[in-house]
């Protein structure tokens, strides 16, 4: 059904015709995300406040027409897509910072900020903002807060839910709330901010957060170790985080993972080895010269081939760029990907990394594995051409088993990505139909009329 004429008109005088598109070439733009899978919307609007917010919600309420807010489009599971028409609210102009409180250790931020741009100003104040996506870069702190993004260094500091404090939200019938407080305790009324937070924008449109910082570590010391096998720095990793000491990151690189990483920016990854570690320690430097080489004397007796310690600030960003590049250079071994998240328990890491090198034979197919291993968060990719049904049908077979090993194991079937589209037909492997039904009943709570960004996480809601 397509959007009523008046209803564009109105969107228009809300935000300003800058600010507006139903012309397709524009429409397309706003039409994928990561997924690569189009949806065009019926009209894009780029609004500068909460009060614009509130003006296109109502709007879309009294015409029955779908919304559905947008960060920076990097989402992996499809929750950007307009799968069923309407509006896609687009936040890069809501781009403050609002205020940074170095007494109180907080942030307001709106939703368009960059989340490296944000980790950047708060670091010149001596301060520190730990959730760090591989897409910190372009992705937005209201994409974050939509998918509770993670990254490498929630092993030590968690995920983007535990730092965020309240929120000022716009409900779909058009109303601006505010949730949760500024202070380090609040314990009034529900607690709406975590309910909110990684809600995927099915239930409200972030429109300001309130966050919490830390104190910039004084000293970071970043190590390499490279292992024989997966299994061997799988089972390195639980004997690490047994041993009591805590990086804030532990990144696993497998050796498809290793050789995409050297291929595409030659830092000296050790191509021959069969996984890599990327730790980190932070904290005085007095400790973390100490925390460094017990790692590194640990890592050792585990069975480490060799350990590298970067000697200079510019190498650790070397080897972070490399691995955040991996994602991008996926695509050099086949034109399609199928790109799932798992999690489980740290210590059942290694029977992870068996399951995955048993399917690799199985199906013959190419599988890459990478991601948080400190936290149990593993990225595994099937690289393939969907064009090739036989192909097609064995990745999804794959997927299928991990899926169902991952929750034998204790884990769940999404970290940091969310379940959008893409997982929501295996939402009732883990979730069980009364679980399910109540967060039905939350979202038609928030949600009466179904239109903020429909067709998400609910498998019966997608057709």
């Amino acid at each position: 059904m397509e959007i009523n004429p008046d209803c564009l008109e109105q969107l228009e005088r809300i935000v300003g015709t800058p600010y507006f598109s139903a012309h397709r070439e524009d429409l397309v733009c706003y039409g994928y995300d990561a997924t690569a899978t189009l949806h065009v919307p019926d009209a894009v609007v780029f609004p500068s406040s909460a009060q614009q917010v509130s003006q296109i919600m109502k709007l879309a309420a009294a015409f029955r027409t779908p919304v559905i807010p947008r960060g920076g489009g990097s989402g992996m599971t499809g929750g950007a897509l307009a799968v069923k028409g309407g509006i896609v609210v687009v936040f890069n102009r809501m781009n403050r910072i609002v205020e940074i409180d170095q007494e109180n250790l907080i942030a307001r931020v709106q939703p368009g900020v960059i989340t490296a741009e944000f980790q950047n100003q708060v670091k010149r104040h001596g301060l520190f903002y730990p959730p760090d996506p591989s897409s910190a870069g372009f992705s937005t702190i209201g994409g974050n807060l939509a998918e509770c993004a993670g990254g490498p260094k929630a092993v030590k500091y968690g995920v983007t839910r535990d730092y965020v404090l309240g929120l000022e939200a716009v409900l779909p019938t058009g109303e601006i709330v505010k949730t949760g407080v500024r202070t380090a305790k609040g314990v009034v009324g529900y607690d709406l901010t975590r309910l909110i937070v990684g809600s995927e924008g099915t239930l409200v449109l972030i429109t300001e957060a309130t966050v919490k910082l830390l104190p910039l570590p004084e000293s970071v010391m970043t190590l390499t170790a490279a292992f024989a096998s997966m299994n061997a720095a799988a089972r390195a990793v639980s004997e690490i985080i047994r041993s009591h000491i805590v990086p804030r990151t532990i990144e696993f690189l497998d050796n498809a993972s290793i050789r995409l990483a050297e291929g595409y920016l030659h830092v000296g990854l050790p191509v021959d080895a069969g996984a890599l570690l990327i730790m980190e320690v932070d904290g005085k430097q007095k400790e973390i010269n100490g925390l460094a080489r017990a790692l590194e004397d640990l890592s050792r007796y585990l069975g480490a081939v060799s350990v590298t310690v970067a000697e200079t600030e510019e190498q650790a960003q070397q080897l972070w760029q490399a691995r955040k590049a991996i994602s991008p250079a996926l695509f050099k071994l086949a034109p399609h990907k199928i790109n799932e998240d798992i999690v489980v328990p740290r210590s059942r890491v290694p029977d992870l990394v068996a399951k995955i090198d048993d399917l690799r034979r199985q199906t013959g197919l190419t599988m890459v594995a990478f991601g948080h291993a400190g936290d149990g968060n593993i990225h595994f990719n099937i690289m393939l051409d969907k064009s090739d049904q036989t192909a097609l049908e064995k990745a999804n077979r794959a997927v299928d088993a991990l899926f169902d090993y991952t929750l034998v194991l204790g884990g769940t079937i999404s970290g940091e990505h969310g379940v959008g589209i893409t997982k929501a037909p295996y939402l009732r492997k883990e979730i069980s139909g009364e679980a399910i039904s109540l967060m039905q009943r939350i979202k038609q709570a928030f949600d009466p009329l179904g239109l903020l960004n429909p067709g998400k996480i609910f498998p019966e809601s997608i057709e």
